[in-house]
C-alpha cells in the first residue's frame, strides 16, 4: 500500500517543501506505514516506505537522527541510507545543502518544521512535551539562526499533526512541568496547551506570529490517519520531512 502524506508549502517560499506522512490505514498490521526499524516491523517494508518518502520529495537523500527528547541540533548532517538505522542522538537537523530532506519522526509529537525566507537554510525538530518542557523551540530557533547568521524574524515555521490540547493530559503537573507553565495547564482536565505553548516559545524566540503556521490535526484522535504513543503505545512513527529543491 502506497505511502499517503500531506504537503505543505510556506507561502513565498517557492523552492522550499515540507511533508507530513500519514499513516497506511491495514487493520492486519497495527504499524504499516511506520518509517522506524523497530522490533516487531519488517525491515523490507519499512525501506520501502522511506524509499517511496524520498521519491515523493523528489529529493535524492535524507538525513536523520536517533530521537532521544534532547534539545541539541545536528547542523549539516549527511545523507543517510534508506536502511541504514540512525545512531547519532539529537532531536533536530538543520542545512543549506539542496537535495538533502530532513526527516524527524513521531507518534503525537510535534514535527516543527522552519526555513529562512530566502529558502537557502531548513530546518527539522522534534519537539515531545520534554521538548516544550526544555524549551526546544526557543533554544532550536535560535541555535539555527546563530549557525547561519541569519535573523529569526525572517525565518517561517509550520507544526505538522500532533497532540491537541484536548488530549495533551498529564495528571501530575508539578513533577512532570512546574509552575512556570501553568497558563498552558486547563486545571478541569488536567490537559496542555502543548501547541499554544510552541507557538509562544516560537514567538519569544523572534519569530513573527503571522509567520507561524500550524496543521491542527490532533494524532490521538485521529488514529485512522495518523499513530499516536497515547493510544497505542506499540505503535509506528510517521514522517516529517523538508527539503530545498533549489
Amino acid at each position: 500500500m502506497a505511502v499517503r502524506a500531506l504537503h505543505f508549502m510556506f507561502p513565498g517560499i517557492q523552492n522550499v517543501g515540507c511533508l507530513f506522512q500519514m499513516r497506511t490505514p491495514a487493520a492486519e498490521d497495527a504499524s504499516e506505514g511506520t518509517i522506524v526499524f523497530r522490533d516487531g516491523t519488517d525491515p523490507a517494508s519499512v525501506t520501502r516506505n522511506r524509499r517511496e518518502l524520498v521519491a515523493m520529495a523528489g529529493v535524492s537523500s535524507f538525513a536523520e537522527v536517533h530521537q532521544v527528547h534532547g534539545d541539541r541540533i545536528v547542523f549539516d548532517p549527511a545523507p543517510a541510507a534508506v536502511d541504514e538505522v540512525a545512531c547519532e542522538d539529537a532531536d533536530g537537523l538543520a542545512t543549506e545543502r539542496t537535495g538533502l530532506a530532513l526527516m524527524v519522526k513521531t507518534a503525537d509529537c510535534q514535527p516543527l518544521l522552519l526555513a529562512h525566507k530566502s529558502g537557502k537554510y531548513i530546518a527539522a525538530l522534534h519537539v515531545g512535551w520534554r521538548g516544550n518542557r526544555q524549551l526546544f523551540p526557543y533554544t532550536g530557533v535560535r541555535a539555527f539562526c546563530q549557525t547561519y547568521n541569519i535573523s529569526p524574524a525572517d525565518c517561517v515555521a509550520v507544526r505538522g499533526p500532533s497532540l491537541g490540547p484536548a488530549r495533551a493530559k498529564f495528571t501530575h503537573f508539578a513533577v512532570e512541568w512546574g509552575g512556570y507553565f501553568s497558563r498552558y495547564l486547563d486545571l478541569a482536565t488536567s490537559t496542555m496547551d502543548l501547541w499554544g505553548m510552541t507557538r509562544d516559545q516560537l514567538v519569544q524566540a523572534g519569530i513573527p506570529d503571522r509567520n507561524i503556521y500550524g496543521l491542527d490535526i490532533c494524532t490521538a484522535s485521529n488514529t485512522s490517519s495518523f499513530f499516536s504513543y497515547r493510544e497505542d503505545r506499540n505503535c509506528g512513527r510517521q514522517a516529517a520531512l523538508i527539503w530545498r529543491l533549489y
